[in-house]
């Protein structure tokens, strides 16, 4: 399933560079794979190490300058705003984040509420929703776990 979704949003990607003006590089196709495939939501640096290999040729600035224009194709979005790196993902259907203040680490959550905030807003008649993302912060198992080991020892 997640084969032929990749194939569908690659060639929403062409369809969209094309009507932008941009060109359709490999670079910009293997970063796009990347940050689809990852579930880790990730970063430019991390994206540059992963696909360095696919891509020898391809710069970090590169990296940088893709996720730019990806943004602006509507095919990736930044997770949170306030993390040290930006960090991307390429999945659009309806899901929160929950964020770690810890370790910085990002997983998908999945509400129903989502739905319920997006009709809220338009029966109200404050706007069209395009798009809602709600991120909860908190301490994940791993740093909780980490948090009290270290209280054992003092």
């Amino acid at each position: 399933m997640q084969n032929a979704e990749l194939k569908e949003r690659i060639e929403e990607l062409k369809r969209r560079s094309k009507k932008a003006g941009l060109r359709v590089t490999k670079q910009r196709i293997e970063i796009f794979k990347a940050v689809f495939e990852s579930k880790a939501h990730p970063d430019a640096e991390t994206l540059y190490n992963l696909i360095k290999n696919k891509v020898p040729n391809v710069a970090l600035d590169t990296v940088y300058r893709t996720l730019a224009s990806l943004e602006s194709l509507n095919m990736v979005f930044r997770v949170d705003s306030l993390l040290p790196k930006a960090r991307f993902d390429a999945d659009y259907t309806p899901h929160s984040h929950f964020l770690c203040t810890k370790c910085n680490e990002i997983y998908d959550i999945f509400l129903t509420s989502a739905t319920d905030v997006k009709n809220e807003v338009q029966k109200k008649g404050i706007g069209n929703v395009v798009d809602v993302n709600i991120q909860v912060r908190g301490i994940c198992p791993k740093c909780e776990n980490e948090k009290k080991e270290k209280n054992l020892w003092n």
